[in-house]
């Protein structure tokens, strides 16, 4: 179990001992927190016939080896049919004569929907047919990063369960236990907003050199020696959400400077240095409409099938409130 999952799990622990189980129960909190692992696990606890003393499942008894086996018939995933596409009305109808019968064995049936907030409105009005109906000992547990997306009729008739970040200590010292070194903790939660999995991850897939390059190439267009058409093109392959968080904090601490504000309350304070290259100050009011311009971006990113048009959009609004030195 990830140490930030204890007081959690004494709680999910607890319905199992009281035999109150909701019917419908939302994990909601930031990416790189495990959600899927936590709800994975209570799944398998709910499945087990010979759970641990602390709920854990036993792991040796047929429910738990179907489930090591993923061949259980009782533990049912709904997902989109491909990264980053909406649940469709088509599998949830495709779903619902499984779910309109008895659990196959004498436990629990337990239904992941993960991500629960990327149900279409057809597919969420699907559901909350059954949500409000739910057969026999059917369990529904619901994965999400973005509660405020979820319909308020759906949320509404479920438990949940916030994840919240660990202190940062704490994640440095599970980063440390995962064989990252303790010099570049710092940064890798600083660049994963706290949250320790995610944080991992970058440590792995080189986000610490891939966002020095992007600044040096962010600056050099700030200092017109570079395109912003010409980076643009070569950004549109990397990651958008990684691009749009650098870019934007970029930004933050850029304002912050502005008003004098000590390293400690930057985004970045390893990148302070950066900021100074500029001879002369940035305007304010220029800034400000760069970073609306950033947040709206958020949405976009998700919508527009054309990223590079909407980097080339950032890059060139960079690239004219900053004057040659």
């Amino acid at each position: 179990m990830l140490p930030w999952h204890e007081p959690y799990w004494q709680h999910l622990a607890a319905y199992l001992q009281q035999k109150r189980i909701p019917q419908a129960l939302i994990i909601n909190g930031p990416p790189g927190l495990g959600k899927h692992l936590l709800v994975n696990q209570f799944a398998s606890s709910l499945l087990c016939n010979q759970a641990l003393a602390n709920g854990i499942h036993c792991g040796q008894c047929s429910p738990c080896l179907l489930v090591k086996a993923q061949t259980h018939p009782d533990l049912l995933y709904l997902k989109p049919d491909e990264p980053g596409k909406a649940i469709a009305i088509g599998q949830i109808r495709e779903l619902i004569p499984t779910l309109s019968l008895k659990p196959q064995y004498q436990g629990y049936r337990v239904l992941i929907i993960n991500p629960a907030d990327s149900m279409n409105r057809a597919a969420a009005n699907a559901f909350l047919k059954f949500l409000e109906e739910p057969t026999e000992r059917t369990i529904i547990l619901l994965i999400t990063e973005r509660l405020s997306q979820l319909p308020a009729t759906i949320a509404s008739r479920c438990q949940k369960m916030t994840l919240s970040k660990p202190e940062p200590e704490a994640a440095r010292l599970w980063l440390t236990s995962q064989g990252i070194d303790q010099n570049k903790s710092a940064l890798l939660l600083s660049l994963a907003l706290g949250s320790p999995l995610l944080a991992r991850v970058y440590a792995e897939d080189g986000t610490i050199e891939q966002r020095e390059n992007c600044l040096t190439q962010w600056l050099k267009i700030g200092k017109h020696q570079l395109l912003p058409t010409v980076v643009a093109e070569e950004w549109s392959k990397l990651p958008t959400g990684k691009l749009q968080f650098w870019m934007t904090s970029w930004v933050i601490d850029w304002i912050k400077c502005c008003f004098g504000l000590p390293v400690s309350a930057l985004i970045n304070p390893d990148l302070k240095v950066h900021w100074q290259e500029f001879k002369q100050p940035l305007e304010l009011n220029q800034l400000y409409s760069l970073y609306d311009l950033l947040l709206l971006s958020r949405e976009r990113f998700e919508k527009q099938l054309n990223n590079q048009l909407l980097l080339e959009e950032i890059l060139i609004n960079w690239s004219h409130i900053t004057r040659s030195p």
